[in-house]
Formats: C-alpha cells, sequence, structure tokens
C-alpha cells in the first residue's frame, strides 16, 4: 500500500510541476536604485491646479516596490562648463521682492503628482514653462539600518554615486 501511495504522489508530483499558465505582464527588472527624467513641455497652470501627475507604469515597466523611496530632482540651470544644476525638491524659490513659489510633490505605489504654489506663480513664466524633472527610485534595501554613509540626498550627484546610477543611461521622457 506504501509503494502505491507513494507512486501517486510521484505522479502527482510531475504532473502539477509541469503544468504552466499564461505569462504575466512585464514587470521591472531586479532590485537596485534607477533613475528617470521627464520635460514637463506644458505650463504649470490655474487649470490644472499647478500639478503635474502621472503614473510609475510609463517610465518604470511596472508600479514601485514596497517601501521604495523616491527622489525628484528640478532641473535649475547649468554651470559655466555645462554641467546640469539639479534641486532637490521640496524647495523654495525666493525672488527679490520677497515673494517665492513652492515646488513639492508626493506618490504611491502607482503615481506621483509635482506641484507649484507660491506667490504670483503665474508671472513667473521661467519657473512653471518646460520643467524637466529626474526621479531616482531607491530601493527599501538601501534605506534600512543606521549607516554613517548616508547619501546627502540634497546632493543628486552625490545620490547617483551612491546607489551606482549610470547618470548617462537616464531614461528621458516627455510628459
Amino acid at each position: 500500500m506504501k509503494k502505491i501511495l507513494t507512486l501517486f504522489a510521484v505522479i502527482g508530483l510531475v504532473a502539477f510541476t509541469s503544468c504552466e499558465g499564461p505569462e504575466g505582464p512585464p514587470g521591472r527588472d531586479g532590485i537596485g536604485a534607477e533613475a528617470f527624467e521627464i520635460e514637463a513641455s506644458f505650463s504649470f497652470n490655474t487649470t490644472d491646479g499647478y500639478i503635474i501627475s502621472d503614473s510609475f507604469g510609463k517610465y518604470l515597466g511596472g508600479d514601485l516596490f514596497q517601501n521604495e523611496s523616491v527622489l525628484v530632482y528640478r532641473l535649475e540651470g547649468t554651470t559655466s562648463s555645462g554641467s546640469d544644476v539639479w534641486q532637490l525638491i521640496p524647495t523654495d524659490v525666493y525672488f527679490s521682492n520677497g515673494e517665492s513659489i513652492t515646488y513639492d510633490y508626493n506618490f504611491s505605489i502607482q503615481a506621483f503628482t509635482i506641484f507649484v504654489g507660491g506667490d504670483n506663480i503665474a508671472n513667473r513664466p521661467a519657473y512653471i514653462n518646460n520643467q524637466v524633472f529626474r526621479f531616482v527610485i531607491i530601493p527599501a534595501d538601501f534605506g534600512t539600518g543606521k549607516s554613517v554613509n548616508k547619501a546627502d540626498y540634497s546632493d543628486y550627484n552625490a545620490v547617483i554615486k551612491k546607489y551606482n546610477i549610470d547618470d548617462s543611461n537616464v531614461k528621458r521622457v516627455k510628459l
């Protein structure tokens, strides 16, 4: 009797392990820090509430993994040598007349929203038209534990160095 049960167990194991179902949707490759860039080729405007919003799937091929962190940088300008200057948001931009505007963002595992608020926004076209934002996705594994060598998140170059991101290979998309 034991031999018959063992035979049925082996046959059942072989039968069930060889079954295949339909292939699932494509997802993100592995776990590691990555970056992508969006160029907002439109204006932040009052009609849209001075926000841009989109899903991560368009840029990453899927949602964020649980507990991943997102850093967002705004292209503030370039140096005299032509290097990009990235500014971590949230940030405030102050003007000589005492007015200011604020860039901020929020995100879920599926989507992100970037918004601008502050004084006299509509009269600041250089700050609300054709903005470029770079997103850096940091896996939860990098954020666990206490580390003396934490990256200075306000310094974009320190972040990409810390997380071994190839800055020349960042995916660029117009929104």
